[in-house]
């Protein structure tokens, strides 16, 4: 028998974190196995976490390895995380058949939220939030991330929605699902790559104090659920959404022809779009989740 509650694994540095008192930000592995090949993949991963140390927090992969869910990875287990082939991609819905099975899963940002509830995390640093999917009123693709952020008690700081959603459908979801839209330090919702989009967020704070007060309020008034902080990629890594819309266009139009869909579909994007910028989405992508951890990591101080 499985005893209820189920206990994670943690890490040693996350364990004693803990025990300190010391805050933690969580982090999520997809962007380990399915962002980008070995073994960029780690290297990236491991300068994510030392950004947090750098700024007085500590990180926490995670991941379901062997059956088991892992709170923080140790090195040895990020660097064979970052090798394993056939990793399952986990949400909401196949996550706890994932740990029944004994097998192994990257989380994506539902079910890191998911886990980092379970651990007492309460802030978590990604690269950006799935959505609603163009042609949605066809297909109904709505990533469960959205449900997830409207349920789950976890500050969640990306670059706002993936740019190859369809963001103002997204913004919509999320105003109706009641969760709180921070842009930080601006007025327009970022767009992943882009630091604007033609979208004006519901709310702007311009500090990390603010934001980790919201989140207290939040918990204070009984409301459930967590809170969206956009952060803007930074000025010198971004890549306009102006150079990006027919790059982006010309992505779907070969999935669609090829017939992808399903959790296929954004890994195929953002593979073909790092084709089409010759690498220049990765290199953006890897800057906006680092200044994603800088913000992350002041919110968790301000919250211990």
């Amino acid at each position: 028998m499985i005893p209820l509650p189920y206990a994670p694994r943690y890490a040693p540095e996350v364990a004693a974190a803990q025990a300190a008192g010391t805050p933690i930000v969580a982090l999520e592995s997809t962007i380990i196995t399915h962002g980008m090949p070995y073994p960029q993949n780690v290297e990236a991963a491991r300068q994510v976490e030392q950004t947090i140390r750098d700024n007085g927090a500590v990180p926490a992969t995670i991941a379901v390895i062997a059956g088991q869910l892992h709170i923080g990875l140790t090195d040895a287990q990020l660097d064979t995380l970052g090798q394993a082939t056939g990793v399952a991609k986990l949400s909401r819905a196949d996550m706890a058949a994932c740990i029944a099975s004994g097998s192994t899963g990257a989380t994506t940002v539902a079910a890191t939220m998911i886990a980092a509830r379970l651990a007492g995390i309460e802030v978590f640093a990604t690269g950006g939030i799935g959505g609603v999917h163009r042609g949605a009123e066809h297909s109904f693709d709505i990533s469960a991330d959205l449900q997830e952020l409207s349920q789950t008690a976890v500050t969640v700081v990306a670059a706002g929605a993936k740019a190859i959603l369809d963001l103002p459908k997204t913004l919509e979801v999320l105003e109706t699902l009641g969760v709180p839209v921070i842009a930080y330090g601006q007025d327009a919702l970022p767009a992943f790559w882009s630091r604007v989009s033609d979208l004006k967020a519901p709310l702007r704070m311009d500090d990390a104090a603010s934001i980790a007060k919201a989140h207290r309020m939040r918990a204070a008034l009984g409301v459930p659920g967590g809170q969206l902080v956009a952060n803007p990629i930074p000025a010198d890594a971004e890549i306009p959404a102006a150079t990006l819309a027919p790059i982006i266009e010309q992505a779907l139009s070969e999935a669609e022809a090829q017939g992808i869909d399903g959790k296929s579909v954004t890994p195929f994007l953002l593979g073909r779009i790092f084709e089409l910028t010759k690498g220049a989405s990765l290199d953006a992508n890897i800057a906006l989740v680092l200044n994603n951890a800088r913000l992350a990591a002041e919110i968790a101080r301000n919250l211990a």
